[in-house]
């Protein structure tokens, strides 16, 4: 083992001391700074670690129910395992793996993986509308909580302030207090891994457990909002509409100028969930001088990626050794309908194929059972050399009604610049594809609280048009031919976080859908009727 990683091992180890010793942390903080504490691999060696890591799986695997079935004891004993494992197992979505996760939860042992699953993270759905369950093994708790130790770890190697980051940390998460049907834990992830954090680490986050547990989000953010005050907080984690919704009611109650009014160490965020661009200029708005933020991939099957450099906005670390096999389906008309369903014959790549031009699928296997999984998210490769990627959007979240291909990243482009035209707020929106005069056009409907805004929706239909004309070639070809119209609502937010409410939605994974489709899109109309 090389030096830097038994480093990192003991700050893992030391890191449960710090509430205890606060000089410690200090010094550790300091250190951090100075040593080589992460593991720096480019494409080629990374697709060695993750041979050795499907390797890893299939062998813990293989007496499983799947494994015995799809013949893991045949393919690890293979030269070809890569080429093996992918004839033996197919790719699938939700839906391929349901059947197996099923067995799991209603008490069948070894089914997809060999260690009993306790836990279940409950999806936000944004996909089709209902809610998923993924099973979260012990194995894949251990490998979230050591790279969230590591993401506090590139922080610090940043110029963010060692002080401050060793102030409180904020964490909006779901509620710990999760359901259970006398087989399984059933909540949100954030719920899952915040409850398990040791009682020494308890210390150092904030909110405490009494708050923590609450399930209702509106009396969450009010009951942290009382105990704001009492806090030095360094550090906040979250998405960005709940992070946003919680500085409001901070700076509303205490007659603040802005938040750093009453954290003035308060440094660093860390998002994720969606996009920051649509959020960044509200958030922005509410601070006292400019904070880092740093974007974070951690979704309900896994800990995937993280940003670790400031300079690189848009760019996060692929975590090639945190118990995620991945494999990369090219974002095609040759691999996906024009709906987002991956098609029978499609082809997936490794991580030695990529290259930074295409747009790709990401498939995953996992130490929690999970078997090339089609995850949902699109993702590009930003940066090879450092094996670093973006997420750019949802295989089923795009309109291409016509073949315009517009995705949820040229979306979120055209909304953040046309926003900084008009130096107002956009911070949430949808967009679905309608019939129109025997053609096709998009609806567009756009939060703004800025009553300057109200009545200009042709103003800035004209605006958003000429924006994704100029960011889309195949959208600016089909304006002129079968995508005939563009159609903007201006809403109060308040109309969007309603929505988000009655449907169940209003929690840390709670986010909403930028495109809407069938249910969801009638769902979300007959909610404006009521209004």
């Amino acid at each position: 083992m090389s030096l830097y990683l038994t480093f990192e091992l003991v700050f893992e180890q030391a890191f449960t001391l710090f509430c205890l010793m606060p000089t410690l942390l200090q010094r550790l903080l300091t250190q951090a700074k100075y040593r080589g504490v992460f593991l720096k691999v480019n494409i080629e060696q990374g697709e060695a670690i993750q041979k050795k890591t499907l390797s890893k799986l299939l062998d813990k695997a293989q007496d499983t129910a799947f494994g015995q079935q799809h013949r893991f004891n045949e393919i690890i004993e293979s030269d070809a395992l890569l080429i093996d494992y992918q004839e033996c197992a197919r790719m699938g979505d939700y839906l391929n793996m349901l059947p197996w996760w099923t067995r799991g939860r209603m008490g069948e042992d070894n089914v997809t993986w060999p260690e009993p699953i306790k836990n279940y993270a409950v999806s936000s759905g944004t996909s089709d509308g209902s809610s998923k369950y993924i099973p979260v093994s012990d194995q894949m708790l251990k490998h979230i909580r050591r790279a969230s130790v590591r993401q506090v770890l590139s922080i610090i190697q940043t110029d963010v302030p060692k002080d401050h980051i060793a102030k409180k940390w904020l964490m909006i998460g779901g509620s710990t207090e999760l359901e259970y049907n006398g087989m399984y834990f059933s909540g949100d992830l954030s719920g899952i891994t915040t409850g398990s954090v040791p009682i020494l680490f308890q210390r150092l986050s904030k909110p405490g457990i009494h708050i923590r547990k609450e399930k209702n989000w509106t009396e969450k953010i009010a009951k942290i909002t009382d105990e704001a005050k009492d806090w030095d907080v360094g550090m906040i984690a979250g998405v960005p509409a709940w992070v946003k919704l919680l500085m409001e009611s901070i700076i509303d109650r205490y007659g603040l100028d802005n938040i750093h009014d009453i954290w003035p160490h308060f440094e660093a965020y860390i998002h994720g969930g969606v996009a920051l661009s649509p959020y960044k200029k509200s958030l922005d708005g509410l601070m006292g001088r400019p904070i880092k933020y740093f974007e974070t991939y951690l979704a309900s099957e896994g800990f995937i990626a993280y940003q670790t450099r400031i300079d690189n906005e848009g760019g996060m670390r692929l975590l090639i050794r945190n118990g995620i096999y991945y494999e990369f389906v090219p974002f095609t008309k040759d691999n996906f309908t024009e709906s987002g369903e991956l098609k029978p014959d499609a082809k997936a790549l490794t991580l030695s194929q990529v290259n930074d031009t295409e747009e790709y699928a990401l498939v995953i296997s996992t130490c929690s059972g999970a078997w090339r999984y089609l995850i949902g998210d699109t993702i590009k490769f930003t940066n090879l050399d450092r094996c670093e990627i973006k997420i750019t959007g949802r295989t089923k979240h795009f309109l291409s009604l016509c073949g315009e291909h517009l995705s949820v990243e040229n979306m979120n482009k055209a909304i953040e610049l046309v926003s900084n035209e008009y130096d107002i707020t956009m911070d949430e929106f949808t967009v679905c594809g309608v019939p129109y005069q025997g053609f096709f056009a998009h609806e567009w409907f756009i939060s703004c609280d800025d009553k300057r805004l109200y009545g200009k929706e042709q103003e800035i239909r004209d605006k958003l048009d000429m924006t994704l004309k100029v960011l889309n070639d195949d959208y600016r070809v089909e304006r002129s031919a079968a995508l005939k119209n563009v159609m903007v609502n201006v809403l109060p937010s308040s109309v969007f976080h309603d929505w988000l409410r009655i449907n169940g939605k209003d929690g840390a994974q709670g986010k909403f859908p930028r495109v809407l489709k069938e249910k969801m899109l009638e769902s979300w109309r007959n909610h404006l009727n009521n209004i």
